[in-house]
């Protein structure tokens, strides 16, 4: 498993979980010890840059790479008077390079096996293997190889 990877996982950890949290800023990542993580993160150039909100789950299989920002849409209000409920990244998800997840309000899904693109914005739920792209991102296409994506298994 790689460091950053490791890091990760163990920054829940009762003794080191400070000192995990540390490491992390030094990659320039921020992972709150309340992020819901599933087996199989993979994270790609050490994260660098990589912020998630609090109230964000990685399902199973969830790819990371650089610079990616998980986040609620009004920073200005607080956090118990958000709209913002939850940021759920459903199995096999990929966040390419400068992704945005952005929820404005409710739970916003980025479906299992979506790909959003790199520097894409995205506001709103996606349907499983799609690829999303642009500010604000729209849906460019499918992903084969999902159900939703390929029509031999859709």
């Amino acid at each position: 498993m790689p460091l950053v990877t490791a890091l990760i996982h163990r920054r829940r950890h009762r003794l080191l979980g400070r000192l995990v949290q540390e490491a992390l800023a030094l990659y320039g990542m921020e992972v709150p010890a309340a992020v819901e993580i599933g087996p199989g993160l993979v994270v790609f150039h050490r994260g660098f840059g990589t912020v998630l909100h609090p109230y964000t789950t990685l399902g199973a299989g969830v790819t990371l790479y650089n610079g990616v920002t998980v986040g609620r849409a009004d920073p200005w209000v607080p956090q118990e008077r958000s709209a913002m409920r939850r940021v759920v990244v459903e199995d096999g998800a990929v966040l390419c390079t400068g992704a945005k997840v952005i929820c404005k309000e409710g739970v916003l899904t980025v479906g299992a096996g979506t790909v959003v693109g790199a520097n894409a914005v995205l506001t709103r739920s996606t349907g499983p293997g799609e690829i999303w792209a642009g500010a604000p991102a729209r849906r460019i296409g499918l992903r084969a190889g999902w159900p939703a994506g390929d029509p031999a298994l859709g």
